[in-house]
């Protein structure tokens, strides 16, 4: 079962339930939507499209963090969507499993809205034919008692627990905070 963008809208108008102040940077997407024509699930999309992430939080409080080889950044685990993906939460926990290795039977989604609905620039990927676009990252938090399994070293080459404190962004930041106390 394909996401689609009612299930895509509906997610972005339950999260502005909890989350008003986001209204005017999610327009964008709603834009889009609301232009009808494209497929915001499709990589393909320009000048963006849906991705989904996981905050995955240790036992410890700590989170999980991926060392993508395309960037050699430390990000969270995320990605693309796959047409197997029902849902943006089944989408993120698929690729927590696939890059990290961690069972999904290990691992308790915090609730079924994004903690964080986050849109970056992505560089423009000659390798790849992909002109520079943006993702629109739906961000959902899980937590989990399990340790690191085997990587996909195809997309990422380390992963390690850190503090809170070294997620970049603030209101990302204070929300997974808040969630911890």
């Amino acid at each position: 079962m394909t996401i689609t963008a009612d299930h895509i809208r509906t997610t972005i108008a339950t999260y502005l339930d909890e989350h008003p102040e986001d209204k005017r940077e999610l327009g964008v997407v709603l834009d889009l939507l609301n232009d009808g024509g494209d497929d915001l699930t499709s990589r393909k999309n320009l000048p963006g499209h849906v991705t989904a992430g996981a905050i995955l939080v240790g036992p410890d409080g700590r989170i999980l963090n991926v060392l993508h080889n395309a960037t050699q950044k430390w990000l969270l685990p995320g990605g693309h969507l796959e047409a197997s993906d029902g849902t943006l939460l089944q989408a993120a926990g698929r690729e927590l499993a696939e890059e990290t290795g961690i069972p999904p039977h290990v691992v308790t989604p915090h609730g079924e809205t994004p903690l964080h609905i986050d849109i970056h620039p992505i560089e423009a990927n000659p390798a790849k034919d992909e002109p520079a676009h943006q993702h629109f990252d739906f961000r959902f938090l899980f937590r989990t008692t399990a340790g690191i399994g085997e990587l996909q070293t195809e997309e990422v080459s380390d992963a390690a627990w850190r503090d809170i404190d070294t997620l970049s962004d603030e209101r990302l930041k204070q929300r997974v905070a808040q969630v911890l106390r």
